[in-house]
């Protein structure tokens, strides 16, 4: 794995909680439900902060004067959910970040060799330099869905430290791939776990996320 690359996995006790609660197979589908939109929430909370644009100001208290800080609505944040278990993710953050821009993606593996296969693509034909990316994939396992955005985005002068993805739970394998190709990311997550197999599901992992979701059988890699 590239040493550039940056893997967050903030030491919350309630992120631990949310991350048991959705590997637990007995978790019924509302509260599987509930824990991808919390990790949304935590995780996004942590990456934003020391990435999110603000600005100093000053107010009129009720009784003086007082010196603070806003969010600077001059820098646009564009937000990525990879469908569909992205937007379980995106559930919780949006709201932290409920003015961001939106554009969602579909991709997912086909065939015996996994290549991703595009079936939305619902990105901007261009994306303003300031703009700050976020990412929502559900699970980061072999890295071939994510790479596949991240090369899309690098196309679009989209990476660096402007780019960040925020996922419920990566594998090493997947993480070494990415790092070799897109090594000044940033990526925030729940836990690693060691192994993919086979079929390019995180081991241990939590399951198909849009199965345990939606009762969708979909692959995310």
């Amino acid at each position: 794995m590239s040493m550039s690359l940056r893997v967050v996995v903030p030491p919350h006790p309630l992120i631990g909680h949310w991350l048991t609660l959705l590997r637990d197979g007995a978790t019924p589908s509302p509260l599987f439900a509930t824990a991808m939109a919390e990790l949304g929430r935590w995780l996004t909370y942590e990456s934003l902060r020391d990435w999110l644009p603000h600005r100093r100001v000053t107010v009129e208290t009720p009784l003086g004067r007082s010196e603070g800080q806003v969010v600077d609505p001059e820098i646009p944040l564009l937000v990525i959910p990879v469908l569909r278990g992205g937007l379980g993710l995106w559930q919780g953050a949006q709201t932290v970040l409920p003015s961001a821009q939106l554009a969602h993606v579909g991709i997912e593996p086909c065939g015996p060799d996994h290549k991703p296969h595009w079936f939305l693509d619902d990105l901007p034909s261009t994306i303003d330099p300031r703009s700050g990316v976020l990412v929502f994939l559900p699970c980061l396992a072999s890295g071939s869905i994510l790479l596949a955005l991240l090369d899309r985005l690098q196309g679009l002068g989209v990476e660096g430290q402007r780019l960040r993805v925020i996922t419920a739970l990566a594998a090493n394998p997947g993480l070494q791939v990415v790092g070799e190709r897109h090594g000044q990311l940033t990526i925030y997550c729940a836990g690693i776990d060691p192994e993919v197999d086979d079929q390019h599901r995180v081991v241990p992992g939590f399951g198909e996320v849009s199965e345990r979701l939606y009762g969708i059988a979909s692959a995310t890699a």
